[in-house]
């Protein structure tokens, strides 16, 4: 994982983001709320061939992989994207409609930093799996 600056110690170095669905209608509205938290997304995929394409070209800190794409597998892309080394260290977070319980195994075994549910989606979640404390800064 890669160091980031606490905003509250010389300035906040924002990680960058791919998000990646089969879902065009939760792509864009995930890029809306995370983008209004303060993430910076700076590119989606809809499957794994765009995704691992984006990884390459963008590099991104974090990529957030629904585990169920279309017929292809987010456990797999969480494998290819680890093991890539044209793309960035990232990290890769698992995302799904269903609970962290029905994937618990897979999930351990993979090579993912974590699971979030959609519904659960928000900075302050990834924030947490990533191991970044939240932003107390106080206004001056």
């Amino acid at each position: 994982m890669r160091a980031v600056q606490h905003p509250c110690h010389g300035g906040p170095v924002s990680l960058r983001y791919l998000l990646v669905d089969d879902n065009v209608a939760f792509l864009e509205t995930a890029r809306l709320l995370l983008r209004q938290e303060g993430v910076t997304v700076v590119g989606t995929a809809t499957n794994k061939a765009e995704a691992l394409q984006q990884a390459r070209a963008l590099q991104p800190d974090v990529a957030l992989v629904d585990i169920t794409l279309a017929d292809e597998s987010g456990f797999d892309l969480a494998w290819m994207l680890s093991r890539d080394k044209q793309s960035s260290d990232v990290d890769v977070i698992l995302i799904s409609v269903r609970a962290e319980t029905d994937y618990a195994d897979l999930i351990a075994d993979s090579p993912a930093v974590g699971f979030v549910a959609k519904s659960d989606l928000s900075k302050k979640v990834i924030d947490r799996i990533l191991g970044h404390p939240p932003n107390r800064c106080r206004s001056r």
